[in-house]
């Protein structure tokens, strides 16, 4: 490979490789440059460990001609046969190379080598992806030239991988940011908070439907059972619920102890808002059956029934940053979320599972719901009139 053509490609990834505005349009230009400067790459990987709870990272295949294929991995990948007996399993555990030719009988060793030989692959060879958290993780590089690759173009790739990891460390941790704020705040704030909307007293005005719900008996299960399984009841718990509602547009905004709150934005003029009080609905009898077919076994602990409570209304909120000092929570707060709260007490107190204020239950439609007549609410000027699923008529009759 011409040293002047492998500096050019050098120095377009030194300086930030801007025509490349995302991970895989950079392993798709990299290889691209690479094979019009006499590089006859055939599959190239990119393998990104990433930090999420549930996923281990993220993989990124290219070919000639074709769109980079990405895709994600499990921390199951870990332990399955296709990865503890493949080279990219000693990059990631030593950090060193891996290079064979498909003729070299040491080759043999790796049966995902079979399926490269099979499509005609002659050269492989995997280097690290160092960052400079000292992390490891890795890219692989295969050829069908006749022989392999030769000993000029394995010194190109060698000397390409360094600049090549600083650009995908940049892109890496743009992802770990997103991700944490996604998993830790919500997809909504956490696009704001990137978006530079950090500074106490950034807070916007939404109209909203919200949903605030707890667990009915939460205080004695944590009075009668250990803290790591009042821990793994409220995780499965949350999940009958945090799908359903994500689903359908919501966000979650916080988890507070067992309780739960969350919204589903409304236009500013509520021309959608019969559409998302159904949608809202939708979710309310998925979570209902979920909460209601869950049981839980373990270590000799037996939870046979779970039953919730659940408020919905629709109102306009205060969204954003909120705290003291240099501690902030991006949440929402006003009346309309107050209120929410005290109708939860009052489906308690009814023993009802799911109420709904006169403003979310006129949205929806009269034929869903049954009137409770109207109650005080702490706190407020007037009584409000409050309303239950019309079939959960027979759990207070």
């Amino acid at each position: 490979m011409p040293a002047v053509e492998l500096r050019e490609i050098i120095d377009w990834l030194i300086d930030g490789a801007r025509s490349a505005p995302n991970p895989a349009a950079l392993l798709a230009q990299t290889c691209e440059r690479l094979v019009a400067a006499g590089v006859p790459l055939w599959r190239v990987g990119a393998f990104v460990r990433t930090l999420h709870p549930d996923v281990l990272g993220r993989n990124f295949i290219w070919r000639p001609g074709a769109e980079v294929v990405v895709g994600t991995a499990t921390y199951d990948m870990l332990d399955s046969p296709e990865f503890t007996s493949s080279p990219l399993a000693i990059v990631f555990r030593d950090g060193v190379e891996v290079g064979y030719r498909m003729d070299d009988p040491e080759s043999r060793r790796f049966p995902f080598f079979d399926d490269m030989r099979a499509e005609g692959v002659t050269g492989y060879i995997a280097l690290p992806i160092r960052f400079t958290d000292g992390t490891v993780h890795a890219s692989s590089w295969s050829t069908k030239q006749p022989g392999g690759f030769t000993d000029a173009q394995l010194a190109a790739l060698r000397t390409l991988i360094v600049p090549f990891s600083r650009l995908g460390e940049i892109f890496a941790l743009r992802r770990t940011a997103t991700t944490l704020l996604e998993t830790y705040v919500g997809h909504r704030p956490g696009e704001r908070i990137l978006a530079g909307q950090i500074r106490r007293g950034h807070t916007e005005t939404m109209n909203a439907a919200i949903w605030l719900s707890d667990l009915r008996g939460f205080t004695r299960l944590s009075d009668r059972l250990p803290s790591e399984i009042v821990v793994d009841i409220l995780n499965r718990y949350f999940d009958c619920q945090v799908e359903a509602i994500t689903r359908r547009g919501g966000e979650v905004l916080k988890f507070m102890g067992d309780g739960l709150l969350a919204v589903f934005p409304v236009a500013g003029d509520d021309s959608n808002a019969a559409e998302i009080c159904n949608q809202v609905l939708e979710a309310v009898h998925e979570c209902r059956a979920s909460v209601g077919a869950l049981t839980y076994s373990e270590g000799g602990h037996t939870v046979e029934q779970f039953r919730f409570g659940l408020a919905l209304h629709i109102g306009t909120v205060l969204y954003g940053n909120i705290g003291g000092g240099n501690r902030l929570d991006f949440t929402c707060i006003g009346p309309a979320v107050n209120l929410a709260a005290r109708l939860e007490k009052i489906a308690s107190n009814l023993q009802r599972t799911v109420v709904a204020s006169a403003s979310f239950a006129e949205v929806c439609g009269a034929g869903s719901w049954t009137d409770l007549g109207e109650f005080p609410i702490a706190g407020f000027s007037k009584a409000e009139r409050v309303y239950g699923l019309a079939d959960e008529e027979s759990l207070t009759s």
